[in-house]
């Protein structure tokens, strides 16, 4: 998990800003700024939608007396999603908008329950049930 951290933290933001440069001598550092701008928006729309859409799903689950395991792992995807877009960037950017896209948001999806199956049998992550 430290080695994660560490590249989060030291070898992003290098290659963001090694894109930025990049596509700035390419397209120009106007056009990279209303990207950073139209990428955010978008993103903001789009994070805003979804949660709307999957907090709607998780209370008709529990209105049906169904726990919404989907839907908080839906709503996992599209806080980090939302988060990811508020850091300027085109990587951050690009998966952001895969985790707040339905279709692609399926693979991270399944890569967190996983971990958290993983996290609760390893007790590290321990659920617990009020009655």
């Amino acid at each position: 998990m430290l080695r994660w951290l560490i590249v989060l933290i030291v070898i992003l933001p290098a290659l963001e800003i090694g894109l930025f440069v990049w596509v700035g001598g390419e397209i120009g550092p106007w056009w990279v700024v209303l990207l950073i701008i139209f990428t955010g928006i978008v993103g903001a729309w789009l994070a805003r939608q979804q949660g709307l859409d999957t907090f709607r799903r998780a209370q008709q689950s529990m209105g049906q007396g169904i726990f919404p395991e989907e839907q908080i792992f839906d709503g996992i995807c599209v806080l980090i999603g939302g988060l990811l877009l508020l850091s300027p960037g085109f990587i951050t950017d690009t998966v952001g908008l895969l985790l707040l896209i339905p279709i692609t948001r399926r693979p991270f999806k399944a890569s967190f329950q996983a971990l958290a199956r993983k996290w609760t049998k390893k007790g590290t992550y321990i659920t617990f049930r009020r009655f």
